[in-house]
């Protein structure tokens, strides 16, 4: 087989798999192999083509790879429900872990709520919110 068919099948199946994933995985490579083809169609020695394609894979990959990983960095926005944690809250059921009971209101929101050590926490009292686990508060007495 022909090194120019095997660059270009090599170049063919790495932008295949390029196009089939969601992040830039082989497109490094895809450029190694295209410069690869091209040493092949000007005739250039085997060992030429393998090392061209290892540089332009590797220059590619250091020269890009940060500003790729930059720009497709996927940012993590707070929930508005975990802006709660560290408010104070009013328990307006008791908070009862045992008899699985409670709630407070935070933010103008009844939220269900569990104690953090477990106690039993009084109506009106006032609780710090440590954390949330699902779509219940875990709280603290102040």
């Amino acid at each position: 087989m022909s090194p120019i068919v095997i660059w270009a099948v090599a170049l063919v199946v790495l932008l295949a798999i390029e196009g089939a994933t969601a992040q830039l995985v082989t497109i490094w490579f895809a450029a190694g192999a295209l410069a690869a083809l091209i040493a092949a169609a000007l005739h250039a020695p085997i060992w030429l083509q393998v090392v061209l394609f290892v540089v332009v894979s590797g220059i590619t990959l250091v020269a890009t790879r940060p500003l790729v990983k930059k720009i497709v960095k996927r940012k993590t926005q707070p929930l508005n429900a975990d802006r709660c944690i560290g408010e104070t809250a009013v328990v307006t059921e008791e908070i009862d872990n045992i008899r699985a009971t409670g709630a407070v209101k935070v933010g103008g929101v009844v939220w269900t709520a569990r104690s953090s050590g477990g106690e039993i926490i009084e109506k009106d009292k006032n609780v710090v919110i440590e954390k949330i686990e699902g779509v219940k508060l875990i709280v603290k007495e102040i």
